[in-house]
């Protein structure tokens, strides 16, 4: 696996995922983005596989004023991300089991399973259609500290 492949993935995504989050109201800048709203901050963080050839989503609520870590650093609003909370939830292409091996991820190294497709959109494609899935936790989920 090339990392002109990861490119390529966030490239796609770039063009497909993160309009569709604008849309939403999500500000920042890839692989970070966060929405604002009077009693919450909803996040979002694209997570790559260390490895190559996947990724995932990690989502979480944090406090509308930011995130004090553990250890007392203050993030602020416009600066928190998903990794710097404690509870998160994962979205991945197979929400089907509660494990989150890497083979359950979005893959883009089996493009030979989907032949002529382009599996940069066909998981773009796939994100979006997880988006109600964030859109229940960032309004139902609980709030980090």
């Amino acid at each position: 696996m090339s990392y002109s492949n990861r490119n390529q993935m966030v490239k796609c995504l770039n063009e497909i995922v993160v309009p569709a989050l604008r849309n939403l109201d999500f500000k920042g800048s890839f692989p970070h983005f966060r929405r604002i709203k009077d009693d919450r901050i909803n996040l979002l963080t694209f997570q790559f596989d260390r490895s190559g050839g996947g990724f995932v989503i990690e989502i979480a609520n944090c406090r509308s004023d930011g995130v004090t870590t553990a250890w007392g650093l203050e993030i602020k609003p416009n600066k928190v991300t998903a990794h710097d909370v404690n509870k998160r939830k994962r979205i991945q292409s197979n929400m089907d089991t509660t494990s989150s091996l890497t083979d359950d991820w979005f893959r883009y190294d089996k493009e030979f399973l989907f032949g002529l497709v382009n599996v940069y959109k066909k998981l773009c494609k796939e994100v979006l259609h997880r988006i109600p899935i964030a859109e229940d936790y960032w309004q139902n989920g609980e709030v980090n500290d």
